[in-house]
């Protein structure tokens, strides 16, 4: 996929921070042989602490029927996912996450984090494949935190 896919679908995931603006963690599940986006999902912590976005995304797409289509499936999500939601990926066989803004970035503002990179995750994690491309659309992501890091200071 190209960059200007990435973007494409980066900006859709940024789109669905509309829903929680005060938690931008927006994700998008597309399949790389359509180009189709089969799931989408934005931050619920409100209700449960394990509700992110890419937790939320991943459920949809097992309601839709999509659940171990596996490494044709790329996530995006404007927030380097946290360690939690990059063990939930790998579980479900994606075969790509893309993110916006870095785990650090978030750290660095007032964000709590647990400060262990995405792609340090999949590294360790034996039997699972899955790339990681960070930075897509990073300062349009980045300004969706800086402008909640004050107000909502948390996943």
């Amino acid at each position: 996929m190209s960059q200007l896919d990435h973007e494409r679908y980066m900006q859709r995931a940024i789109a669905l921070t509309s829903h929680t603006p005060d938690r931008p963690f927006g994700a998008v599940i597309v399949d790389r042989v359509t180009s189709g986006i089969v799931a989408e999902g934005w931050n619920k912590s409100e209700e449960n602490a394990l509700w992110h976005g890419e937790i939320d995304a991943l459920n949809s797409l097992v309601k839709a029927g999509r659940g171990g289509a596996g490494s044709s499936l790329v996530l995006y999500t404007t927030a380097e996912p946290c360690p939690m939601c990059m063990a939930a990926c790998l579980w479900s066989g994606i075969g790509t996450v893309v993110f916006g803004t870095s785990i650090r970035f978030l750290i660095d503002i007032g964000w709590r984090q647990v400060d262990i990179p995405a792609e340090e995750v999949a590294l360790r994690s034996s039997g699972f494949v899955c790339d990681v491309i960070g930075g897509v659309l990073e300062s349009e992501c980045n300004e969706l935190f800086l402008t909640t890091s004050r107000a909502a200071p948390g996943r």
